[in-house]
């Protein structure tokens, strides 16, 4: 499976009345983080045909990151598509190489012209499975 990982740091908007990175923040995370893997994979004619929304997240919430901590995010997709659907596994670690958040999101692909789900075809699931 083709992974992708990027870094991210924690700004005082990020942090919640608790002290930490906000549940909504994570969530926004995980959908940026897939965003930027499908577009460094995805090639300029899938990008323009094809967009994904995502139907289902699974978030299981290891530890707390405070403002300017960073969290190094990974993705990766472990199996093929079903028709128009697939999982997602995020995972954020922080540089003590503890997980702090772990998610399978479940992503599903509209035509983007229709606005319709569609079968994943076998070469935009391609460049994610390796």
């Amino acid at each position: 499976m083709a992974r992708f990982t990027t870094r991210i740091t924690a700004s005082n908007a990020d942090i919640d009345i608790l002290g930490h990175v906000n549940n909504a923040v994570w969530v926004k995370w995980i959908q940026d983080v897939a965003v930027a893997h499908w577009d460094a994979v995805a090639p300029p004619a899938h990008r323009d045909a094809y967009i994904w929304v995502v139907t289902r997240h699974e978030i299981d919430y290891r530890g707390n990151v405070s403002a300017g901590e960073t969290v190094t995010a990974e993705t990766w997709v472990a199996e093929p598509p079903r028709g128009a659907r697939f999982d997602r596994h995020m995972r954020f670690t922080g540089d003590d190489g503890r997980v702090r958040v772990e998610a399978r999101t479940t992503w599903a692909l509209l035509d983007r012209a229709s606005g319709r789900l569609c079968r994943v075809p076998a070469d935009v699931a391609a460049p994610f499975l390796d």
